[in-house]
């Protein structure tokens, strides 16, 4: 017995060397392919091998340097050849690169979808066998922060009619205390009819000051053609939007104005009421909406719901002038929709992180996922068709109507 197990374990000895030799040899073969692919790239560059002499030359050799790179068999070392007259640029390198970066991209992209660093951990030892630490990450994020930055702040072209303005408050850690700090967002439909990510600011709150410094921002970088914004009754957004784009029609989003409505009405009327004013959006022009928007308003009173009847008679013409533009893009423009859904993402990305260290750091991360969304097909499909807008329609005789 005891022979036995002497013997077993000298059988696993020697497993274990013939796996550190094979090991060994695979990596030497592979440094050894690689180095001779080198060798045979600068001879073509050159036009001649080592020591040739012929009257094709066109470079000669002046040495070589020494990179690692990185195999699934193990570290190898390359003599990269240096040439005098030109760059030696070998597409093993240029390969190797190119997988560097595409890795780079691959764990921000995923810490930018949403997915915990943990699990980016977790993922990145599936794929690559290696795993990526959390500094990694976070040192990858710096590098693309620079990019989102300029991002941020690139030169807007172009007309863009419809503009969608909207708010975030997320949580930020100052002096010990964790506090409120808003992020402004702004979107649009060009003059093509694509929609765009305009812009993202830090805003102290969602005031005229927050308010005017955002769209001054918009207005600096070429913001140009506005003719409609659609958002909800943000404090002090109107008066800045009059300041900064005074020809531009106040759209106030349709659902939030609903759901202000709702608050001055009793939950067993809720959905009474829903249907009153659904039929002031349903009309066939403005001149309808305002009629039937006086008959809502009658029957509010007439049922004891005062305040209701109140708001809609005070604010329910700022949710009609998208009556103002084509038909065809009414159900797009009425509401702040379009942009709702994207905040969303940005709530859904932030909610792991909780209280930010600070607001630059909040910033950052929500222009990463904005500028993620931005890269999707999100905005390379045609949202609107917009020649109704910029051609004037032709009555049946021919005349411009």
């Amino acid at each position: 017995m005891n022979d036995g197990n002497a013997m077993g374990q000298v059988i696993q000895i020697d497993e274990a060397r013939i796996r550190d030799h094979l090991g060994e040899m695979v990596r030497g073969t592979v440094e050894e392919t690689l180095n001779a692919m080198l060798e045979a790239e600068a001879d073509q560059l050159c036009g001649a091998g080592r020591y040739e002499r012929s009257p094709a030359r066109q470079d000669t050799r002046a040495g070589s340097y020494e990179r690692t790179l990185q195999t699934k068999a193990g570290d190898v070392n390359l003599k990269v050849p240096k040439l005098r007259r030109q760059t030696f640029e070998t597409a093993i390198i240029e390969r190797s690169r190119r997988r560097e970066s595409s890795v780079e991209e691959a764990l921000i992209e995923m810490y930018l979808a949403g997915i915990s660093v943990r699990r980016v951990e977790d993922i990145t030892e599936a794929l690559w066998g290696t795993r990526v630490s959390p500094s990694t990450v976070s040192n990858l994020n710096k590098k693309i922060y620079t990019k989102i930055e300029a991002w941020r702040n690139r030169r807007i072209e172009g007309e863009h009619p419809y503009l969608y303005l909207d708010g975030i408050v997320m949580k930020r850690s100052w002096a010990g205390e964790v506090r409120n700090v808003s992020l402004l967002v702004a979107s649009a439909v060009n003059a093509e009819g694509f929609r765009e990510i305009l812009g993202i600011c830090e805003g102290a709150k969602e005031d005229k000051s927050g308010w005017s410094s955002f769209l001054r921002h918009l207005v600096d970088r070429g913001l140009k053609g506005v003719q409609l914004v659609v958002s909800d009754a943000c404090r002090g957004l109107v008066e800045s939007v009059a300041d900064y784009l005074p020809e531009a029609r106040y759209q106030r989003c349709m659902v939030h104005f609903y759901r202000n409505v709702f608050s001055h009405v009793p939950s067993t009327r809720v959905r009474e009421v829903s249907h009153m004013l659904k039929a002031i959006h349903a009309q066939e022009s403005r001149a309808a909406a305002d009629e039937k928007a006086r008959t809502v308003i009658a029957d509010l009173r007439a049922s004891r719901m005062a305040k209701a009847a109140d708001l809609v008679e005070q604010a329910v013409h700022e949710t009609l002038a998208y009556y103002a533009f084509p038909d065809i893009h009414w159900r797009k423009i009425r509401t702040n929709n379009p942009l709702e859904r994207i905040m969303k993402e940005i709530r859904r990305r932030t909610r792991v992180v909780g209280a930010f260290p600070d607001g630059q750091s909040c910033l950052n991360l929500a222009a990463a996922r904005l500028r993620h969304i931005a890269g999707t097909a999100w905005s390379t499909k045609c949202y609107m068709n917009m020649r109704p807008l910029y051609q004037p329609q032709l009555s049946e005789t021919g005349a411009v109507a």
